[in-house]
């Protein structure tokens, strides 16, 4: 399974229907999930650029991108932002063959 980070900011129609009727949505963006073979890691309400931050694992890309399709789709977001995450050892993997890669930057 590969982790994700999903940024959403919605639309102020939907900002108000919360506001007329505050709830919980985790229940809700987690049964969708688990439809495509994922789990909800953990939820959040923010304030800034984005009003709901989720993490989530799903089990490739293809299905990340269905989750983030579908909640696009329904029209209460207005942005979707998924950044796919790397475990620390996944990191420190990368760096190590990004080390041995043989990259020249531009010279001048």
């Amino acid at each position: 399974m590969s982790s994700y980070l999903v940024q959403v900011a919605y639309t102020s129609e939907a900002t108000a229907g919360l506001l007329k009727k505050p709830h919980d949505r985790s229940a809700v963006v987690a049964k969708v999930i688990e439809k495509l073979g994922g789990t909800l890691k953990s939820a959040w309400l923010s304030f800034g650029d984005y009003d709901t931050i989720v993490v989530i694992d799903m089990p490739d890309n293809v299905s990340a991108a269905a989750f983030a399709l579908a909640i696009s789709a329904g029209g209460s977001c207005k942005v979707v932002k998924t950044t796919p995450l790397l475990s620390i050892e996944e990191g420190i993997a990368a760096m190590k063959k990004a080390g041995g890669a043989g990259y020249k930057p531009v010279s001048q």
